[in-house]
């Protein structure tokens, strides 16, 4: 057992297997450990409703921990909930788990911890840090199955060196079994790509009931300007989307692209929606440091998606064109793109557009 006692570690308690397992680990690795679980919201919730909250008091009771409750409801608000609207009004798809990250549980949660005497914040996030070198380096986790790098890809270095994954190095089938060992009856925690305050496919009905900058129904057309039905909302559509289009044109249509301005939804056949070239921006290079102007890397444009092979052409710091060595499905202004160098995550940024040398609108 290592000696670290002298190191407080605050666990954000979720009242799920993965964080009711790394609190364990972490005590069995002789850090001083204490639970420390934020209210994001006051309606639905999958990770943070008072039913999770108490339950994740009670693990902690289990444990032996002392268990924490910080209110950052205001916090996820304006970061993640706004910002969610605000993006798929403006025709873009957001991506508010990494805003989370960020801002609030390597944000505000982090901050919390620190003032209750932590030293470090860990989580039960797949993914593995590499303090070895002069700088700090974010790893892929060992499960590439679970692995969860993506939605870490926009913390900055000095968040990375407080912060520990005890199951990075973990599959997680053996962090369950681990969990049963130690009889931590948790919930059973839903996949990380879900929404935590949005239940499945209702984002645009979310945002209906929520905001008044929603401009309401317009034009479906084709790429060449031919109207072929209407829509309900652009806030209601994605790229790459085929299901709920409500469009009959005889072969199997896509949303090739959403035209916020002038309130139109965009449908073709899938092969326009295939993307060679796309432009990032406001990119968080995780170690610091000047990158090449031009590097060969891979990238991922959403979470799950396949890894691709790419080369990065940089244009600033904090923008840079790619082009990828085949075509991609469904790359989307607003999500996160995200570098690798094998399982080295080198950054994140935000894609704005998709296609040819106009730069878009920096978000």
């Amino acid at each position: 057992m290592l000696n670290n006692k002298k190191t407080v570690v605050a666990l954000g308690m979720s009242g799920g297997v993965d964080s009711s397992a790394a609190a364990s680990i972490l005590l069995d690795s002789g850090y001083t450990v204490f639970g420390i679980t934020a209210k994001m919201t006051q309606e639905y919730s999958r990770c943070c409703a008072d039913v999770d909250i108490v339950r994740a008091a009670k693990l902690c009771k289990r444990l032996g921990i002392e268990h924490h409750i910080v209110d950052l409801c205001d916090d996820f608000k304006h970061n993640v909930i706004e910002y969610f609207m605000e993006s798929y009004i403006g025709g873009y798809t957001p991506s508010p788990c990494v805003k989370c990250n960020r801002y609030i549980k390597f944000g505000s949660l982090l901050d919390a911890a620190v003032e209750l005497g932590a030293d470090k914040i860990a989580t039960g996030h797949y993914v593995r840090i590499d303090n070895s070198a002069e700088k700090v380096h974010l790893l892929r986790g060992v499960d590439r199955s679970k692995d969860q790098s993506y939605f870490l890809a926009r913390l900055k270095a000095e968040q990375l060196e407080k912060s520990l994954f005890p199951l990075g190095g973990m599959l997680k089938s053996e962090v369950v079994e681990y969990a049963g060992r130690h009889e931590l009856i948790a919930r059973k925690s839903r996949e990380s790509q879900e929404l935590c305050f949005v239940t499945e496919g209702t984002h645009g009905s979310y945002i209906d009931l929520r905001s008044f900058e929603t401009k309401g129904v317009g034009d479906v057309v084709t790429r060449d300007g031919e109207k072929v039905g209407e829509h309900k909302g652009v806030h209601h559509y994605t790229i790459g989307q085929r299901k709920g289009l409500g469009i009959a044109m005889g072969y199997p249509v896509y949303v090739v692209e959403i035209d916020a301005d002038n309130n139109r939804v965009v449908i073709g056949p899938r092969n326009d929606v295939m993307c060679r070239n796309m432009w990032v921006s406001d990119i968080n290079w995780i170690s610091g440091g000047a990158m090449p102007d031009v590097f060969d890397a891979i990238c991922q444009v959403r979470y799950q998606h396949k890894p691709a092979e790419c080369k990065v052409f940089l244009q600033s710091d904090e923008i840079c064109r790619v082009e990828f060595i085949e075509p991609q499905f469904a790359v989307t202004p607003g999500q996160l793109a995200v570098f690798y160098d094998g399982d080295f995550v080198l950054g994140g940024g935000w894609i704005f557009s998709r296609s040819g040398s106009e730069c878009g609108e920096v978000r």
